[in-house]
Parts: structure tokens; C-alpha cells; sequence
């Protein structure tokens, strides 16, 4: 039986007489104390886990002076901070044991662009990529990049001093930021720019704020003094981050100061920033990207330097592991052409070389690569194998794309070992790269461990991630090993440990790389700024006199807590232990189909990374309580009577389980996250693996029934469809089943029917001894339609009009029999159900498979299950039928059709969310389907229309429904006039009718239009 589940994890008396304090104060933020909310905040992109008391979501600055200000009296002086934007960090920047000051959810507005000026003002939680898109219109860009910039925040890009691709060109984040407001601990605002050196004679010249003053006066005199041995002790390297940039605070003649660079790469334990004003990058006129393939990926490190001075804007490279991690992924289609392999080699390395600037110069740099590198193929130099130029800024963006999800993509790697980081952002001197590199493949080889490489070979990182179990506690004392071989092997050669990505728990090799005298200085100006500790402490440095930083490499890391779940339970939940925290799941875009309930609600309990750690809890805490989730799972509900009394007593008795469900109810069962997520992460399969196991404790609500019977009910009710209709579309009856089942919006059934449209055609009659007669040399002229029950019983009209086509390109449709696809029971966690239905509709399809005749279905989400669903539920039992999209089948058929002549004819396409994801080449499809028929076919990238299958007929979903549908469908309808509009999902086709107010065509009833002209 599903026990009652209690974490214990309650919250300190302090922090909450604290919270209670700042809800009755002037705070407008969020407070939230849940514990789903603080088990998502407890990791980001590391392998660390730090729970936090709770989480606050400022609405403004105000809001955090508050915070700051009320935690500054003797109550509560041991409540401490950490800010947080994306949690995007590799090695727990912003984790925290104290409280989270999430700056993303409402401090995102980008506040001033001054084009003429070239400068922008932000909120801190602005995400890198969203800054861009409102500076794309006025030619500029924020010119520092990121593998993570469709989800990190510049106040995370601040205060890590983020840099990334193009950084010799481009530099780090510290080299744009022109001023920045921040909130001291003690609540006061601070503003700094930089000062002449004249002004500091006099504190009032420099701030009104007296600890400002105090600050600014002490870091300049302490620098100053400090001048020598920070010049002598600080390594020569592009992408040095100290934590605190003693060494740029003065520039270099002594005339001007600027705290701001020490604020810029502290890691929010000075201050927490809320604003910054950045200087501005014009977009470049001209691009053009050359892919360099090598026999190895020593060839590509070697050959880099080389192409650094030919004076390349960025030079990236990835290893043959990340290429081959992304041969399976999806993010391959958009590139295979632009990476096409070399016949009879290899290619077991990878650099891209970009050239931006005015036309004439990248044209320039552009000839004389290509010539040298024409050379080298020619006489077998530098293990170059051959290479590619593309000057398309779409293919530039795509290339960029893949790399970017490099990161990700290793965490897809088979076995229990993932590479993971921990040492992945050394930098060394560029021209000591291969050297160092060598050795550091020799360290980890030594210990017979696989990695994946890529980076910034141009400025000398290289991201390398070891491959460890971390819920063996054998590679977990590994992890510590190499770290601290790691770090002894950047200094060898000149550079550090942390290049890119901030400290984190690594600040204990701060005092190696200092000496004692500069570490003392970061311990004072810490102890100026925060003398009792509080902000992200741990981190970086602590003030003198407050002991030693008490989180290390050491510090309790997420696979501690895994590896109390056994391992055959591990097995059984796949993608809840595979997620890797790299946060895919958060992109901002509203025209990104990924997590549309992330991006509705700003809760990232509703996202897949956060439903993936309230399960990996869940399944946790179950063990703790002797529960073997595996026989769980296969267990009966119990009573009617005892299943009423427990959904009674819900609201009075905590059950963790409540917050799991309250987390995994609000997802959409889209499947965006499973094609999108690097690691495959497949939300709604263990949604329905938990609504299996929770509703044997707890009632199901009514409406769950009602989905889960739909597809064997439709036959009965299209038996007299005016009469259903009628009972279902009245007023009153609407009324009723959204108040008693919570259902809206029901859509009517076709009239007439499917069977009536049919009545006497030849496509109708299915006969299987029939079938098996017809001669192998004539079955290729059958096409085997297979039904659904959205389209044959809401839309028959459709399923007419796809016979109809079948019929006009001379082929001859045969309707199969009706059979439910059990996708909506497996969307309710009916397994069993789900089960029995998909092995009755497996043995029939694989009965007719074996005709020879191609089978096609019209819905992709339906079409789609038969792939996956299917294969996951029964395994071996599903056979080997193929049931095709009608594109797909499509695709073939135009092969022995003639061209038709081009037509002044143009549609827009807009694509499922499951379609665009599991397949995503289908637009080019469809694109190629519709040039075929005379006709011009646009794909437009959408995020969700927010109808989901039956998610958006519920009540409880309907406001976030329609905010889905308002945030990229609505505008994106409205441009384009009705009749050039496609859309190939029955739900979206249904949601667009409900808010857009008409009913959109398939495309299938365009190409019968087309085909009839």
C-alpha cells in the first residue's frame, strides 16, 4: 500500500519566525516555504544538493532591501541569502542551506536601450537570450556568450563573470558591465561606476550610501597597495575569474576605480545585484563559419592555434564522443548537411572557426583559410580530413546550436557513469592547450575513465566532463581525486581550475593559486562587505576569523540521496534518475515547444527538471519506509470506502505524495521535453508510472474516467450522434459536467458520421481474406487507413477528405476497422488498461502488417504512441508493424508522381508539439510534399497551443490553456489570413477554433485542393 510520506525537512524556528515577519511586512513578493519548492531550488547544473528553508521571489528591489533590511535586526541575524537567476551552475554557485532570492520569476524587464549610446539597462533576471532578441531590432547584441543563454540570467552571467565563444573577441561579461545597483546586507542600495581617481579624496564624491563609501574608499586603498604582487601573482589569461578581480578594480595607468569588477564575478556573496547597465556589440553585417574536421581530436587542439591567428572571431572544438552524442539526438537534422561526413575517414575531431565583421574583411579571412587549409587536405598536414563553409546565418545559428547542447548531450552517455562536472572549465594558456590537454586525458585514463571534450580552444578552456556514478560512493571519493589532480595540473601549466564557470564549493584551491597574503586580501574585502557571513556563504572566501568555508568538493552531493533508492528501482524509473539539472527544460522562449508549463506558470516545480526531482524524493522516501515500489506498482487500489476517507482526510493529514501530484497534474503530456531534453527526460511516462501508484491510495476524479473511457464510448455515441450532441452541447448540460466533472468545451461529433460519408465506398467493407488475395504485385496500390477517434468521430470530414486524396493520386484507400489507441488512459496513469488496449491494437496492426500495404494515420500524437508508448509498455509483445504519418507515406509516394506546375498558392504550417519534437524533420516534409504540388509551404516555430490532448477541456486548466495559446499562436494567427492556415494536430486544430474562432485546414485537405486543380 502507498504509505503517507513525510520528509522531516521542517524549516528552523528562525527562519520561520523570519518569513512570518517579512508576510506581514511591506514585501510584494512570493514566499514559498513548500517543500517541492525548495527540493528544486536544492540543485542546478552540479552534482551538489543543498537544501534550501525556502525560496523568495522578489517583485523589485524594494522587495529585496526588505528582506535584507529585516534580517539586519538581532532576531535575525543568522539568516543568510544566496541569489539565484537561472541555476545554470556547474559546481553549486547559488545553492544554499539558508534562503533563495530568485530574481528570475519578476525581475526580468530589460528597463532602457540606448541605441545611440550603444548601452542597455536590465533587472538582473533578464535571460541572456531575451536581452537579445529586444536589442536585435536596434542592430546590437549582449556579445558574451553561453551554452546556457536561452536560460541564464545576466545576473548569473554577472556575477560568475560568464563568458563563452568569442571571448578574445568578445571578452567576458566584467568587460561590458559600465554600472551596477545592488543591495548591501544591510538593506542600503549601492550604485557603482567607474570613478576618477581624484574623486575618492572625498567618500561624498563617490556614493551617498555610507557603507558604500566605507567599501569604495577601503577596496581602493587595499588594491593600490596591493598593486605589485597582484600583477606578479594573478595568472596571464584571457578568461581569469579570481571570484573578486582585485587586479581590474584600477585600470591600468591608476586613474580610475571601479568596484564594480569586484561585485562582477563574486558569486552573490558581496551583494545581491538587481540592476546593470551594459555596453552593447553591433551585430556583425557579415558571417561565416568554417567546420574543420580532423582524424583526431589531438589534430583539432594542435591545428587551433593556427586559426586563432588567422584571426578567427571564435574557435570552438568537440571530441568524436559529443558527435556522436549528437548523431542521436535531434538537434542532428538541422546540421547533418553542414557536417557531412568524409568519405572513407573518421572524423574524431571538430573545430568551427567563425569570421564576423564587414563583408569585405570576412571575405578576406575567409579566401585565405579556405586556401591554407585546401593546402593542408592535399598533403596530409595537421590531420585535417576536410571541411565546410557555410555564410548562412540560420546554419551559423544551428551549428552554434548543436555545440550548445554539447553540455547536455553528454549526459545521454549508456551505463551507470555519466560525465558530469566538477573540473570542466580549466583554462590555460591557448599555446600550452594540447600539452596540458594530454595530460589531463592521461590522469583521467589512468583511472579508466571515458569523458567528453569541447570548448573554447581559442582562449584555452576546454569543458572536459569524467564519467562517474555518483551513487557509487567508491566514484564519489574518485571525484575528490581527481579534482585535486586537476587542480594541481592547471597550476603546472600556468592557468586555473576555474576559467569560466565560477568557483562554487571549489574555493579551497583559492589560497594554492593566491598565496596567503592576496587570499588574506579576498578575506578582508568579503568580511567589509559581510562580516558575519551571510551572503552565499561557503563560497569563494570567508571573512577572517569566521573559520573555514564550510562547503568543499566534498559537500553533500545529489548521489548521497540516490543511492538510498535501490538500484532495480533506479531501472524502473529511467528518466526521473537520468536528468542531469541542465535546465533545457527553463528556455524562455514562448516560441520554444519545450515545458509550456514552465513557461505559463514561472514555477519551476512545473518543469521537467522540477517533476524529476520531486520523483527521485518520492521514490526516496518510499524506500525509507520499506516500500518496494516495483510490486507497488502491480499492487490493487484499496476499497472504495478506505480510497473516500483518505481523499477526506487529505487536506488534514501532509502526504508528500500530494505535492509530487499537485507538480505532475500540471503538466501537459506534450512530450516536448522527451525529443528536446538532451537526456531524453520523459515527463509523462513516469507521470502515468505515479498516477498508477497514487490512485490506489486516493479517489480519481471523475474527469479522469471520462478520458480514459472516451475511445471505447465514441462508437456508442456516434450510433446516434444529434442525439449525444444534443445532450452534451446544451447549455445546461455544459454547465453540469463543468461543475460536477470539471470538463469545458467538449467538442461535438461529427455529423454526419464517418460511416454515413462512407455509406456504399469502396474504401469501407474491410476484409482481411479479401486482402490476403489480392496478388504482392498489385498490394502496393492499397493504402491501409488507420482510424483514430479524435478525426473519425470529431472531424470525419477529414478522414473523408484523406480517402478522397488517396483516391486522386490513384491508389486505393482501405479504412481499417476502429480500434482505440489507449493514449488517453496512458495520459490517466491507467497502465493496465493502457496495457490490454495496446496489445488488442498491436495484434490487429501486425495482422495487417503482414498484407505488405502501407498503413497511415492522420493524428501525430496517436500515430506517435504506436512508436512509444507502445515499444515502452510491451516491449517485445508489440511486434514489428509500422504505422506511418501521412506525411511520411507522402514522401514516398511522390516519388512516382510527376511535379505538378507551380500555383500561386502559399500555406503556413503549424506543427503538434509531439510532432515537432519526436520528428522534427517534418516541416522540411511537408515543405517538400507541398513544392511537389505546385504549391509554396512556411513552417512557423510555435511553443504549445495549450490544448494538449484533453488538458485544455479541463477546468482547472483553462486560464493556462488559453495563456498558452495567446503567448505565440494568437499573434502569429493573426498575421496570416485563414485560408493559407494548416495545422496538422486534431487539439490544436480544436484550440484554434475555441479562442481563434474558426476551424484551420489539415494539409491534407490543401494537397486534395492542389491535386484537384
Amino acid at each position: 500500500m502507498l504509505p503517507l510520506l513525510s520528509h522531516q525537512q521542517t524549516l528552523e524556528p528562525v527562519y520561520l519566525a523570519y518569513l512570518d515577519a517579512l508576510e506581514q511586512s511591506e514585501y510584494s513578493g512570493d514566499i514559498d516555504k513548500r517543500y517541492s519548492a525548495r527540493l528544486v531550488q536544492a540543485t542546478d547544473n552540479s552534482v551538489y544538493q543543498f537544501l534550501p528553508q525556502a525560496v523568495l521571489y522578489p517583485k523589485n528591489q524594494q522587495d529585496i532591501q526588505i528582506a535584507l533590511t529585516l534580517a539586519a535586526t538581532d532576531a535575525f541575524c543568522s539568516v543568510t541569502f544566496s541569489a539565484r537567476g537561472g541555476g545554470t551552475g556547474t559546481n553549486g554557485q547559488s545553492l544554499t542551506h539558508g534562503l533563495i532570492l530568485d530574481v528570475s520569476r519578476y525581475m526580468n524587464r530589460v528597463l532602457e536601450v540606448n541605441a545611440e549610446q550603444g548601452w542597455v539597462r536590465v533587472e538582473a533576471g533578464v535571460v541572456k537570450d531575451a536581452l537579445n532578441d529586444a536589442l536585435r531590432p536596434h542592430g546590437f547584441f549582449f556579445s558574451p556568450d553561453l551554452s546556457t543563454s536561452n536560460r541564464a540570467t545576466i545576473g548569473g552571467m554577472i556575477n560568475t563573470d560568464a563568458s563563452g565563444a568569442g571571448s578574445l573577441v568578445y571578452g567576458k561579461t566584467s568587460d561590458h558591465v559600465l554600472a551596477l545597483r545592488s543591495v548591501l546586507i544591510d538593506g542600503s542600495v549601492l550604485d557603482t561606476q567607474p570613478l576618477d581617481a581624484g574623486l575618492l579624496c572625498n567618500p561624498d564624491n563617490v556614493s551617498d550610501n555610507p557603507l558604500g563609501q566605507k567599501l569604495i574608499s577601503a577596496v581602493a586603498a587595499v588594491c593600490r597597495e596591493k598593486r605589485t604582487q597582484i600583477e606578479n601573482q594573478f595568472p596571464k589569461l584571457n578568461r581569469f575569474l579570481t571570484g573578486y578581480d582585485l587586479k581590474h578594480v584600477w585600470n591600468d595607468n591608476l586613474t580610475q576605480f571601479d568596484l564594480s569588477r569586484i561585485l562582477t564575478g563574486s558569486e552573490g556573496t558581496l551583494a545581491v545585484i538587481t540592476e546593470a547597465k551594459l555596453n552593447l556589440t553591433p551585430l556583425p553585417t557579415e558571417r561565416a563559419m568554417v567546420n574543420i574536421k580532423y582524424d583526431s581530436f589531438q589534430s583539432a587542439l594542435r591545428h587551433a592555434p593556427s586559426l586563432v591567428a588567422a584571426r578567427a572571431t571564435v574557435v570552438e572544438t568537440v571530441d568524436s564522443k559529443v558527435l556522436n552524442l549528437a548523431r542521436e539526438d535531434i538537434v542532428w537534422h538541422s546540421v547533418s548537411d553542414l557536417i557531412q561526413e568524409v568519405p572513407g575517414k573518421v572524423i574524431d575531431g571538430l573545430n568551427m572557426v567563425e569570421f564576423a565583421g564587414d563583408t569585405v574583411e570576412v571575405e578576406q579571412k575567409l579566401a585565405s583559410l579556405e586556401a591554407v587549409l585546401t593546402e593542408q587536405i592535399s598533403k596530409g598536414e595537421c590531420g585535417v580530413l576536410g571541411y565546410q563553409v557555410t555564410q548562412d546565418k540560420p546554419s551559423i545559428e544551428k551549428i552554434y546550436g548543436m555545440r550548445k547542447k554539447a553540455v547536455g548531450l553528454l549526459g545521454a552517455t549508456k551505463g551507470r557513469r555519466k560525465p558530469i562536472a566538477f573540473a570542466e572549465d580549466t583554462a590555460v594558456p591557448p599555446e600550452k592547450l594540447a600539452d596540458y590537454i594530454m595530460e589531463f586525458r592521461a590522469v583521467l585514463d589512468g583511472h579508466n575513465l571515458q569523458y567528453g571534450m569541447f570548448g573554447h580552444v581559442d582562449a584555452g578552456v576546454l569543458h572536459v566532463r569524467p564519467a562517474l556514478d555518483m551513487c557509487d560512493v567508491e566514484d564519489e571519493k574518485l571525484l575528490r581525486v581527481i579534482s585535486d589532480q586537476v587542480a594541481a595540473l592547471t597550476l603546472k601549466y600556468g592557468g586555473l581550475m576555474w576559467g569560466e564557470h565560477g568557483k562554487g564549493v571549489r574555493g579551497e584551491y583559492g589560497p594554492s593559486v593566491f598565496g596567503d597574503e592576496l587570499y588574506g586580501v579576498l578575506q578582508d574585502i568579503k568580511g567589509l562587505f559581510d562580516p558575519d557571513n551571510r551572503l552565499n556563504p561557503g563560497k569563494l572566501v570567508a571573512p577572517k576569523h569566521t573559520g573555514a568555508l564550510y562547503y568543499d568538493i566534498d559537500s553533500a552531493k545529489r548521489g548521497k540521496f540516490d543511492r538510498q533508492i535501490p538500484i532495480e528501482v533506479r531501472d524502473a524509473f529511467p528518466d526521473v534518475m537520468n536528468c542531469n539539472g541542465n535546465g533545457l527544460c527553463f528556455n524562455y522562449s514562448s516560441y520554444s515547444p519545450m515545458c509550456p508549463s514552465f513557461k505559463v506558470t514561472g514555477d519551476r516545480v512545473q518543469s521537467p527538471k522540477g517533476r524529476a526531482g520531486l520523483m527521485r524524493e518520492w521514490l526516496r522516501l518510499l524506500e525509507a519506509e520499506g516500500v518496494d515500489v516495483n510490486a507497488l506498482a502491480k499492487a490493487k487500489p484499496l476499497g472504495l470506502l478506505q480510497r473516500v476517507q483518505n481523499t477526506l482526510n487529505a487536506q488534514r493529514d501532509y502526504d508528500y505524495s500530494h505535492e509530487v501530484m499537485e507538480s505532475l497534474k500540471g503538466c501537459l503530456a506534450c512530450k516536448a521535453c522527451s525529443g528536446q531534453c538532451p537526456v531524453k527526460v520523459d515527463v509523462p511516462k513516469f507521470r502515468a508510472q505515479f498516477f498508477n501508484i497514487y490512485y490506489q491510495r486516493y479517489l480519481r476524479p471523475a474527469k479522469d474516467y471520462l478520458v480514459a473511457g472516451i475511445e471505447d464510448s465514441l462508437p456508442l455515441m456516434a450510433a446516434a450522434p444529434r442525439l449525444t450532441n444534443f445532450a452534451a452541447q446544451n447549455p445546461l448540460s455544459q454547465w453540469v459536467i463543468k461543475k460536477a466533472i470539471g470538463y469545458v468545451d467538449a467538442p461535438a461529433l461529427s455529423v454526419p458520421t464517418l460511416k454515413q460519408r462512407l455509406d456504399g465506398h469502396a474504401s469501407r467493407g474491410y476484409d482481411l481474406a479479401a486482402l490476403q488475395a489480392i496478388p504482392e504485385e498489385a498490394r502496393s496500390q492499397f493504402v491501409l487507413v488507420v482510424q483514430d477517434p479524435f478525426n473519425s468521430f470529431y472531424d470525419s470530414g477529414l478522414v473523408l477528405r484523406f480517402i478522397q486524396l488517396i483516391e486522386k493520386l490513384g491508389l486505393k484507400p482501405v479504412l481499417l476497422p476502429y480500434k482505440p489507441n489507449g493514449k488517453p488512459t496512458h495520459i490517466k496513469g491507467f497502465l493496465d488498461k493502457f496495457a490490454k488496449t495496446a496489445q488488442s491494437s498491436a495484434d490487429f496492426l501486425n495482422q495487417v502488417h503482414k498484407l505488405g500495404m502501407p498503413m497511415v494515420g492522420i493524428d501525430p500524437a496517436l500515430v506517435l504512441c504506436y512508436r512509444d508508448e507502445y515499444r515502452e509498455v510491451l516491449g517485445a509483445n508489440r511486434g514489428h508493424f509500422e504505422v506511418k504519418l501521412a506525411n511520411e507515406w507522402l514522401l514516398n509516394v511522390i516519388k512516382d508522381l510527376p511535379a505538378k506546375a507551380p500555383q500561386d498558392k502559399q500555406y503556413t504550417w503549424f506543427s503538434h508539439c509531439t510532432e515537432s519534437t519526436a520528428k522534427p524533420n517534418t516541416a522540411n516534409e511537408w515543405t517538400k510534399i507541398f513544392a511537389h504540388f505546385g504549391a509554396k509551404l512556411t513552417a512557423v516555430n510555435l511553443g504549445c497551443c495549450g490544448m494538449a490532448g484533453t488538458y485544455g477541456h479541463e477546468a482547472e486548466n483553462l486560464e493556462r490553456s488559453k495563456a498558452l495559446f495567446e503567448m505565440s499562436w494568437q499573434q502569429t494567427l493573426a498575421k496570416i489570413e485563414q485560408p493559407q492556415v494548416l495545422v496538422s494536430g486534431y487539439s490544436c486544430r480544436t484550440q484554434v477554433k475555441r479562442f481563434a474562432g474558426y476551424k484551420p485546414k489539415h494539409p491534407l485537405e490543401a494537397l486534395l485542393e492542389l491535386a484537384n486543380i
